[in-house]
Order: structure tokens, then sequence, then C-alpha cells
């Protein structure tokens, strides 16, 4: 956390030469754009192992002097939508910070190293190299590897009991692989099969080709064989309690695009549009529901859920007078019931799921799924999103326009 380092430790760093945890920019005008994201690319990887954040100046020139770059809320937003604009996966957790070092003001990025590296941008996996950066090669993506099953994150575990067989290698070659890894990486046909698995945290490793807990939900063949609660139960209620009478009870299965899926036919099939011919000289389309903002919701759910120590599923009920979606677990990480659902506040339960479901294109951008949510429902003149949170889940009502 940036708290890791005093005003004077960062000053150091700043004037000191760059390293595999310091870099310096003057600007953020021509490549400095590109070069900042492999560089945030590089720190979350962390190769050396350092366990500390790699720190990013912006604004600095060579020698650590500032260069009285203005630095404005625009500058900082556009640095901070680095962390969710999709195009670093898992997501990085990063701070950025206006700060006066050395008399003038400078943007501090602070990286913290991954959870779940590879860390791929634009489906490359970058390093830093003493202060330069470079795409790491087989080896080193091995070495990655191997520090991520060191972590916790349940996603990214070995499913044990399952084997490479219950996955479906040929899905995974055809449809995610290309999505995954740049196409330029895939040109060199360097890597064995295993090797692209255990890279894209399909499996444990080469040495140990046992299913994750991620793989098995994106690319398994039968995933609730091994996850029983990664499904999503849809009801549709004729009435206004959850006990009245169901006339749909579906429950939705298979990987996640297939569950997702699956559910998006039944919202659909449900939501009812008014035309109105009268208010304007165009007719005007109004649903019950927007479907993007039920869909956001929905995937919402599905990335952020408990998977681990539950049999609940995801629960979609669709009353007359409203949409009740109920996720197991409670916020979670730096994610507090006060600041749930607020722009920017986020963190990732099952990072490696989520880097899944951007590059399946499910999710456009990070952390923003909630907001796209709200502004879809007060565009189409629908009551404020409820929430109710615990530490057990996550209870979220929709109210159908009026």
């Amino acid at each position: 956390m940036m708290e890791s380092y005093t005003d004077r430790e960062l000053e150091t760093m700043m004037t000191d030469l760059e390293s595999d945890l310091v870099e310096r920019t003057e600007s953020m005008k021509g490549d400095s754009p590109r070069r900042l994201r492999a560089t945030v690319c590089a720190f979350a990887n962390d190769l050396p192992n350092h366990s500390r954040p790699g720190i990013v100046f912006i604004g600095a020139f060579d020698n650590g002097r500032p260069t009285g770059l203005p630095i404005t809320k625009r500058l900082l937003l556009e640095i901070a939508q680095i962390k969710a604009n999709g195009d670093i996966v898992p997501p990085p957790s990063l701070t950025v910070d206006k700060r006066i070092l050395l008399g003038g003001e400078v943007v501090v990025v602070a990286v913290q190293p991954a959870d779940s590296p590879p860390v791929r941008y634009r489906g490359q996996v970058w390093i830093r190299v003493g202060p330069s950066l470079a795409i790491a090669p087989p080896q080193d993506e091995r070495i990655l590897d191997e520090k991520r099953r060191t972590h916790n994150n349940f996603d990214a575990t070995p499913l044990r009991g399952s084997a490479i067989s219950d996955l479906d290698l040929r899905r995974f070659e055809d449809e995610y692989l290309p999505k995954a890894v740049s196409a330029a990486d895939l040109a060199k046909k360097n890597r064995t099969s295993l090797e692209h698995l255990a890279a894209t945290k399909m499996i444990a490793s080469v040495d140990d080709p046992t299913p994750t807990v991620g793989g098995m939900l994106t690319v398994g063949k039968r995933p609730q064989d091994f996850l029983p609660s990664a499904c999503i139960e849809f009801r549709r209620i004729v009435g206004y309690r959850v006990n009245d009478e169901v006339v749909d009870d579906e429950t939705c299965y298979g990987r996640i695009t297939e569950v997702v899926r699956r559910l998006n036919d039944k919202l659909a099939a449900y939501n009812h549009t008014a035309v109105d011919f009268m208010s304007a000289p165009l007719e005007i389309r109004r649903s019950t529901y927007p479907l993007d903002a039920l869909r956001q919701l929905v995937r919402n759910a599905v990335m952020h859920r408990t998977y681990e120590g539950t049999n609940a599923p995801v629960r979609v009920l669709w009353l007359e007078d409203r949409i009740e979606i109920i996720s197991p677990g409670g916020p979670y990480g730096a994610v507090t019931a006060e600041d749930f659902g607020q722009s920017g506040v986020v963190d990732y339960r099952n990072p490696f799921l989520a880097e899944a479901m951007r590059v399946l294109g499910l999710v456009r951008r990070f952390g923003l799924g909630i907001q796209a949510a709200k502004r879809a429902l007060l565009e189409n003149g629908n009551p404020e999103l409820e929430f109710q949170l615990n530490s057990n889940w996550v209870h979220c009502t929709v109210r159908a326009r009026s």
C-alpha cells in the first residue's frame, strides 16, 4: 500500500536509478500511456519476488526532479482507469495519488504484487528486468505460475478429484486461448498444450495438471459435477411474495458462458416492452426493466460470489413488482457495507474468474457493473437499486418501472 513508503523513501526512490521497483515518466503524452500499462502489468507480476509495491512517478525527469506537470483531477482519473478498463487481467491492485515530493507535484502510482500471476496486458505477460520492460519468456511464465500456487485464492486452487479429461480441451484451444493470449505469442508455437493450460491458470501446473476451480468453471465439461453450487436458480413467481405460485422454475447449469446465456434468455423472455406513440414525434419504447442492468447485476453476482464452503446457488426471483438477486458471500476485502457499489471501490474474491469473464466478453470493464446498472435503471424510469448485505450474502432488489 501507499503507506508502506514514507515521503522520504519516495523521494529517495524518485532520485535513485530506475530499477525493477521504480519507473519515471515525464508526462502522459505519446507512447507513455501504453508503457505505463505495461509497467503496471510488470510490477503486478513481481518476477523478482520483492513482495513490495512497484512505484511509477509521473511528472518526473530522468534525474528524479519534478517536471512541473499540472496534476489535474482528469489526469488522476485517466490513470486510475488502468485498474478497471479490462486491458490488464486479472485486474491489478493499485493506488493513484498526488504527492508533493522534492518541492513539486507528481503522481505516484503504487502497484501491489498480484495474488494470481501471471498478469497480462493485452494478452502478453510483461516483466521487469532491472529498469527495462520485457515480455516474459516461457520459463519466467512458469516461475510466475509457481508464485500463483503459493497464494490461496479459491478460484485458482486445484480441484482435487478432477482430471484434465474433465476439461473441454478443444473449446479451450479454439475459443478461450486465442482471446487470452496475444496472436504474436501464439504464432511462436513455443509452448505445449499443458503449458498453455498452466499459463492461463486452467490447471495447477505442468507437473500437476489438475484443473483449477476457475478452469472447471470456464472450460469444464460438467462443472456442476465438482462444484454443485456453480449455477443460477431462476423462478418466475405470480404474486408479490416469494411463497406465491411459481410458474417457471429452472436451474441454469453448464460453464460460466452457458449459465449466463441461459439466464439471459429467461430475463428477455419475461421482460415486457411498452410502446408510446403519443408523447413524442418518434415512438418511445420502455421495458419493465432495462435488460442491460439485469445482465450487469447477474454477472456481478456470478463473478463476486463465494464458491467455497457453500452449496447455495445464485438465485434470481422474478415477482410481479420486483426482481430479487441473491448471491452467496458478502462484501469482500477492501469493499465494505458502507461503500458497496460505489464507483472505483472494488476487490476480487475470484480474480481468475474475473479475468476469464473479461476474456470471454462477459465483462467489459471492472468495478463498474453496479454503477452501469444504476444508470440504466435511472434512464428507464425504475426506482433506485436496493441492497441488503451481511457476511453471508448480498441481496439485490430491482423494482419494476411503474
